[in-house]
């Protein structure tokens, strides 16, 4: 299975926010400038990051963006079932579009369906607070100061 850059995005956000002071305010600016990512792209993502509830955004002068939860209380697969499209692995997966003469017989969407669940819940049993355990690394790789 493969995260979509919106996922990944998503996540280095959280991993950003997490390293740093949980009382200073990050800009979009600073976090693009510390991943060399799109300011567009990683606006949506920040937006859809605050209407889950995982950061409060500030806008105007002295505003920014912090998380809104402990990175203890952030899973991993919490953030990629919000944030990736679907889990269409194969045709089938998806009722709406599925034209696949084998699915009234073929095992592979039950197989390829436990794989999934196995996938995601080894997502779940993993944190943000999990990821960053060496957070002073952290800060010295994406240029943040002590």
């Amino acid at each position: 299975m493969r995260l979509t850059n919106y996922t990944d995005y998503a996540l280095r956000v959280l991993i950003y926010l997490a390293v740093k002071d949980s009382d200073e305010k990050s800009t979009i600016t600073e976090i693009t400038e510390a991943y060399n990512v799109s300011r567009n792209h990683l606006m949506k993502v920040i937006h859809q990051l605050g209407k889950i509830g995982v950061i409060e955004t500030t806008r105007g002068r002295g505003g920014g963006i912090v998380l809104a939860k402990q990175p203890e209380d952030i899973t991993i697969g919490s953030i990629v079932r919000e944030t990736e499209e679907d889990f269409h692995m194969v045709e089938c997966f998806n009722s709406g579009a599925n034209h696949c003469v084998l699915s009234p017989v073929c095992g592979l969407r039950s197989v390829l369906g436990e794989a999934l669940a196995a996938y995601l819940a080894v997502l779940d049993k993993y944190t943000i607070a999990d990821i960053i355990d060496q957070p002073l690394m952290f800060r010295s790789l994406l240029q943040i100061d002590p």
